[in-house]
């Protein structure tokens, strides 16, 4: 796409002017489906997330900033987190449908766990500042790396590098299993 045409187009959307919807549609509506398709892996699903995702851009407009990112990226990010709400809230669901008590399901067992340890704020205010930066902007803000790195104005692989030896130092006070049930939990 032109830089002008993505210049008159966020224009446009300043302005609160409808042009700009259907701009977008037609020059990134195609690119969109396929970001929603790809979380959701359900063609209707993902029209759905596109036509929630161009409602939330247009009511997020006067947000966009160009100093923090392209246009583009701006409306990935905005149906790529729309899509990933849309599975949690399918998600949740379905999860109020399982019935615990006739699962045949192997649990295991929390006699090792111990509660104090896994009180990861307490603990992550043992190392230093900059990886408890990183991990709170990851596993308790919820972001991803990209945005980590977009929120915090931190390179992406300094924040790669940063979560790594956050979480080495963090398993220095953790058990092993603890840890890697906490790292688990992250992806849930």
């Amino acid at each position: 796409m032109s830089t002008l045409l993505e210049k008159h187009i966020v224009e446009l959307l300043a302005e609160g002017d409808e042009k700009a919807i259907s701009l977008l549609y037609e020059h990134y509506g195609d690119t969109l489906y396929g970001v929603a398709l790809k979380v959701v892996r359900d063609e209707e699903l993902a029209q759905d997330v596109l036509q929630e995702s161009f409602v939330k851009i247009w009511r997020k407009a006067g947000t966009y900033d160009a100093s923090k990112a392209k246009l583009f990226t701006w409306l990935f990010r905005i149906t790529r987190n729309t899509a990933i709400d849309k599975l949690r809230s399918l998600g949740t669901k379905n999860d109020k449908e399982i019935q615990i008590d006739v699962s045949d399901v192997y649990t295991i067992g929390v006699d090792g766990v111990q509660p104090e340890l896994m009180d990861m704020r307490k603990h992550l205010a043992k190392i230093e500042p900059k990886y408890q930066q990183v991990l709170e902007a990851l596993f308790f803000e919820g972001m991803t790396q990209q945005e980590a790195s977009e929120e915090l104005d931190i390179p992406l692989g300094t924040i790669k590098s940063r979560l790594k030896i956050g979480l080495r130092e963090l398993r220095k006070i953790y058990d092993p299993s603890a840890m890697a049930l906490l790292i688990l939990m992250q992806w849930l």
